[in-house]
């Protein structure tokens, strides 16, 4: 990783310095997801929660708690075997689930490689 990543690891472990913003967080989401089968399971896990929260206002409501664990489940898989990192979740969960969506649209929209 770059040193940004690095410092920001470090920042973040340390509690030192919280992101204000989305697009100050983006950059750092990014570096964590440089691996591309990470990135991949990222982009299919957030594409099933789409379709698990379409499922519970149109199936049942069961669907809806279906959706985290499926979007979880795959992005730590891709956290914990592929990148070898602890997911931001745990530090940043709103702007992790933002970093989550933004991701999957950019990619479906060819803006970043899949």
């Amino acid at each position: 990783m770059g040193q940004h990543a690095d410092q920001a690891g470090d920042n973040r472990a340390a509690g030192e310095e919280r992101y204000r913003t989305f697009a100050a967080f983006y950059p750092f989401y990014l570096s964590e997801h440089l691996n591309r089968t990470s990135r991949r399971l990222h982009v299919v896990g957030t594409g099933l929660v789409i379709v698990s929260l379409v499922m519970g206002f149109t199936v049942s409501p069961w669907f809806f708690l279906v959706a985290p664990l499926v979007g979880y489940g795959f992005a730590w898989v891709g956290h914990f075997v592929f990148e070898k990192n602890r997911p931001a979740t745990f530090s940043y969960p709103l702007y992790s689930l933002m970093g989550d969506f933004r991701l999957f649209f950019e990619t479906v929209a060819a803006r970043r490689p899949w």
